[in-house]
């Protein structure tokens, strides 16, 4: 899976603010995802993640505030547009074509990157392969099970291999087995491939798991970031989100 994305350093947002109307989805957010990391989003219904997800790949403006693609503002891009440039995400929905096979799935996104059909299918096998899924190539779409549509998902938005890659609730619904096989995943997508990853999850042990940084909306607020030790020590999480008993069982 050779990289066909220039390098960048980082993709952030600089106090991000998301207004519909009299309220704000999102008020002053400042977070940074770095190539070769894993960065976790985690907050309560409502918190603001999606909104925030939606805003770094292009399917929001930001009322305030900038989204740099390293030293690029790139806030008023299009989806298409920054995911030529190297930012990936997957839907909570999955989103797959349900009328094609997953190796068309793959190959569809090559060919709208810019690949030929013969070397979009020939990226398509490789990255099947690299997760473990090539078996999966000719099945179709509509027939997976559930936890099969999620490994797709991802393996789609890897294709031309962007430096960013953004996992919208990709362990819901899946057992304690399938999240740890997830995460053992995440933590090549970043340490072989280099992508730095944003993992929105309410799985709250996965995410501690897996990802060194981690960012806390609550109201459209960053209330707490840091490790996994800041974010159990945080009265404002508990109070938030986590609950008193989360810290025992993480």
């Amino acid at each position: 899976m050779p990289a066909s994305i220039p390098p960048q350093p980082a993709l952030e947002t600089r106090n991000v603010t998301v207004s519909f109307g009299g309220f704000n989805a999102l008020t002053d957010v400042t977070m940074t995802l770095s190539a070769g990391s894993v960065v976790g989003l985690i907050g309560p219904n409502g918190a603001g993640k999606t909104t925030l997800v939606n805003v770094l790949t292009g399917f929001q403006s930001p009322s305030s505030g900038e989204v740099l693609l390293g030293t690029e503002a790139v806030g008023a891009y299009s989806p298409f547009a920054l995911r030529r440039l190297g930012i990936a995400r997957t839907f909570q929905a999955g989103r797959l074509f349900a009328g094609l096979d997953v190796l068309d799935n793959l190959a569809v996104t090559g060919v709208g990157l810019g690949h030929r059909r013969r070397a979009a299918e020939d990226m398509a096998r490789q990255v099947l392969d690299w997760i473990g899924i090539r078996h999966l190539s000719d099945q179709p779409a509509a027939g997976l099970p559930y936890t099969d549509e999620r490994r797709v998902g991802i393996a789609r938005a890897l294709m031309g291999q962007p430096q960013f890659l953004l996992l919208d609730e990709p362990a819901a619904g899946m057992s304690e087995i399938e999240a740890e096989e997830l995460s053992q995943l995440i933590a090549r997508i970043a340490s072989d491939l280099g992508i730095g990853v944003l993992l929105i999850e309410h799985n709250v042990g996965l995410v501690l798991g897996v990802c060194e940084h981690v960012y806390v909306l609550d109201a459209g607020q960053v209330i707490e970031q840091g490790d996994r030790t800041a974010i159990l020590a945080s009265q404002a999480v508990r109070d938030a989100y986590l609950g008193p008993s989360h810290e025992e069982a993480a």
